[in-house]
């Protein structure tokens, strides 16, 4: 029997990414695709919360079952589990693929990879793919080869208890292999652009430049510089297990 696969994302129902991804897992198995009806980029594990939620079937692709949620992307997966699935969790949860890379701290802010988050805190296999591209027309083809074999090992193999994968390309059709990795030491130097809007008050625009303050190379950021598939094995347990012996170590007088 061919395994239950849910393809989700952040950059809504129509973007080119999700196309590749839910052809390439339809050479797998059975699709549902549940992805929000406008871009989510950014949204994080954000859920909706004090107003109503909409879940229709569409129709855009022949042959695979699709419906547009008015929600964020981890709405779409809670959605998903609960009201299509009807708790008959899937087999595989695949978010993406998402225009730009979540390398790095970039995991943090991506609804791309919190819908895969989603996924495996409903303790089902999940991955985020994410191509270091931004453009409505970016190629995606180089990436389908290694979309199927990482989804596959996935689903023959299993992941480790409460852990899912971020896989992270780089652009062009030059890739060496497959690294796996940590996550880079890496952060955003954010600014704020004020402009000035007609009734003469104040707006932003955020901007920023990605520093990388890690030259390990067994990091995601490495294997992307040098034309590698990064994939990191990431935790929702957000625990610093390392700190609780000093934290121990603490005099508390209350």
């Amino acid at each position: 029997m061919k395994p239950n696969i849910l393809v989700v994302n952040d950059d809504g129902i129509t973007a080119p990414g999700i196309k590749v991804l839910m052809h390439a897992m339809k050479d797998i198995g059975r699709v549902v695709v549940v992805a929000p009806d406008s871009p989510q980029s950014g949204m994080g594990h954000a859920i909706t919360i004090g107003k109503p939620l909409r879940l229709d079937k569409v129709d855009i692709y022949e042959g695979i079952e699709m419906y547009s949620c008015s929600g964020t992307p981890v709405d779409c997966v809670k959605l998903a589990v609960t009201k299509i699935f009807k708790g008959k969790k899937p087999d595989l949860c695949v978010s993406g693929i998402n225009h730009g890379l979540n390398n790095g701290i970039n995991v943090l802010y991506s609804g791309t990879m919190s819908a895969a988050v989603e996924g495996a805190i409903e303790s089902i296999p999940s991955i985020g793919f994410s191509l270091d591209d931004y453009t409505l027309g970016a190629d995606f083809s180089h990436c389908i080869r290694y979309v199927k074999e990482i989804a596959l090992q996935v689903l023959q193999n299993g992941l480790p208890t409460a852990t899912l994968l971020n896989v992270n390309f780089p652009a062009g059709a030059h890739i060496k292999g497959i690294k796996i990795c940590r996550q880079a030491n890496a952060k955003w130097a954010e600014e704020f652009d004020e402009r000035i809007d007609p009734y003469k008050r104040p707006y932003y625009w955020l901007s920023g430049v990605f520093q990388l303050n890690d030259r390990g190379e067994d990091t995601d950021s490495w294997a992307l510089d040098n034309n590698y598939v990064s994939v990191v094995p990431i935790q929702f347990d957000m625990t610093a297990h390392h700190a609780i012996p000093v934290l121990n170590s603490w005099k508390f007088n209350a």
